[in-house]
């Protein structure tokens, strides 16, 4: 899917623009994998003379990119797992999601973690998670001295499974 293809609800695309960083120049820039995808799949940017990064099993890396982006206001990208990467290898994203916000201009950088048995591989090139542009609400809070109530009320961790 091109990147200004647009979506089947005709909605027109977000434009992002996109600064690549040495260490990844050689890496194509990130795509929908198809045409129902709601993520952009990012690779681990290593550069192309450096050591793959293994990963024990509890251990945990700041993994680069090579991308930096400029959102539009009113947008996120959001920083989330592969799930082929959790099921096979225990591989995901610590912080999930990950929030990118519309003003940070800095490289965009994965926080993973190994919750499997054995030590992963990550190679320059390697799909490491997806990013999805969001639109972003913002809220106004207003302090009130009472809730409105409703049949749930107060019940927190499991309390509607019972």
């Amino acid at each position: 899917m091109t990147a200004d293809a647009g979506d089947r609800a005709g909605r027109q695309p977000v434009r992002v623009a996109v600064r690549r960083l040495a260490h990844g120049a050689d890496l194509a820039l990130p795509a929908y994998e198809t045409a129902g995808a709601a993520g952009l799949d990012l690779r681990a940017a290593l550069g192309v003379t450096a050591d793959p990064l293994v990963l024990a099993p509890g251990a945990r890396a700041l993994v680069p990119t090579g991308l930096a982006i400029a959102l539009p206001p009113g947008y996120e990208a959001q920083v989330r797992p592969r799930s082929g990467l959790a099921v096979r290898l225990g591989l995901t994203v610590l912080n999930s999601p990950g929030t990118v916000d519309a003003d940070y201009r800095g490289e965009i950088k994965v926080p993973l973690i190994n919750h499997g048995q054995a030590a992963v591989t990550i190679e320059h090139g390697m799909r490491i998670a997806q990013m999805v542009i969001a639109p972003v609400t913002r809220a106004t809070l207003v302090e009130a001295a009472e809730l409105d109530a409703t049949a749930r009320g107060e019940g927190g961790f499991g309390s509607t499974g019972h």
